[in-house]
């Protein structure tokens, strides 16, 4: 580094240098993929980029909001960003009820091309072909991100009036909530893609609640820790 420092016109080793797979000469896709696609999940639902510091600098802060209430998904959220960007630091900034999950990189928006002024729900989200082409390989692992920041398993109890009294039951179904019509989409699609039955049964709800697809759902999801 010194010798950098004093002679600038020399070319740094490639270990000390960030590197990013979409700003090379021939530009390649993130690594891991299911780790990318998780972290795809994850920025969609509550995440945000934005300017560290200094916006002419081109700097950027890939925050990712996470409640208090599921440690464990705090933890997931910060191996995902580190299996990405190994050379980027991770702090976790404690909030109200909830943890930002924080990594500063000028290549998130290279990552994340989703990245744009103003609210997610308020512009078009849509995913580059190289995007789409991960969340097919990895699908499951974007789904796991959507319900790990925007989603939930919840048991449903129904009444049922018979002719001896009430009658109450249970089963659990699976939650994702999000304002963006595109978001939602990809949500859906990612399920169609799985063979998950799912129903839009609120304007900003998706419901998976078939026995089959709940249990689909376990396999890789599961309750939140």
């Amino acid at each position: 580094m010194k010798e950098w420092r004093d002679d600038p016109t020399r070319t740094l080793a490639p270990k000390l240098v960030a590197s990013c797979p979409r700003c090379q000469e021939n530009p390649s896709v993130p690594e891991p993929r299911a780790d990318y696609a998780y972290l795809l999940g994850l920025y969609l639902g509550d995440g945000c980029i934005s300017p560290a510091g200094d916006p002419t600098k081109a700097v950027w802060a890939l925050r990712i909001m996470c409640a208090n209430s599921w440690p464990g998904l705090i933890d997931e959220c910060e191996r995902a960003i580190r299996s990405i960007r190994p050379d980027n630091k991770v702090r976790r900034i404690p909030c109200t009820g909830c943890t930002e999950v924080k990594s500063v990189s000028r290549h998130w928006p290279c990552l994340f091309p989703q990245h744009g002024p103003g609210m997610k729900h308020t512009r078009k989200i849509e995913l580059s072909l190289w995007q789409q082409e991960i969340v097919d390989e990895h699908a499951e692992e974007l789904v796991r991100g959507l319900l790990h920041s925007d989603g939930c398993r919840v048991a449903n109890r129904i009444r049922r009036p018979l002719k001896g009294g009430e009658r109450w039951y249970e089963y659990s179904r699976y939650l994702f909530t999000n304002l963006s019509d595109d978001i939602r989409n990809i949500y859906t699609g990612a399920l169609d893609r799985l063979g998950i039955a799912w129903k839009q049964n609120k304007p900003r709800e998706i419901s998976v609640a078939r026995k089959d697809a709940v249990a689909r759902l376990d396999e890789f999801v599961g309750p939140k820790y």
